[in-house]
């Protein structure tokens, strides 16, 4: 059960939101295998100048910031989270979210540090 929460710029959740969820759930779906109904997201919207990045880190060609925080339990390889990172990028791009605006950060702990309801 991944929770996924999401920073961007508010004009981008305003015109994109839906289609950015989809985006990253079908990601998860593909790359990671989770269920379907395994849907929980969190977005956060920021006005001008609420998210703060350095637009040449690391060489990349950094214009806005859109940070995909991932919470998930620790069972995937490096090879798994990787392709989950490459299927995000892929499914963003044709909404017009550049590969280099696009920060993800996978956080791995225990299954006893979840509580889903039951």
């Amino acid at each position: 059960m991944p929770l996924i929460q999401v920073d961007l710029d508010r004009g981008l959740y305003d015109a994109s939101h839906d289609a950015i969820g989809e985006a990253i759930h079908d990601a998860q779906i593909e790359a990671l295998g989770i269920p379907s109904d395994d849907r929980f997201q969190v977005f956060r919207p920021h006005d001008h100048g609420e998210l703060k990045f350095d637009p040449g880190y690391n060489a990349v060609d950094r214009r806005s910031l859109l940070l995909i925080q991932v919470t998930a339990v620790h069972m995937y390889p490096v090879a798994v989270k990787r392709k989950f990172f490459e299927t995000v990028v892929a499914k963003l791009t044709p909404l017009g979210v550049r590969a280099e605006d696009v920060l993800i950060s996978l956080v791995e702990n225990g299954f006893e540090d979840w509580y889903a309801g039951k």
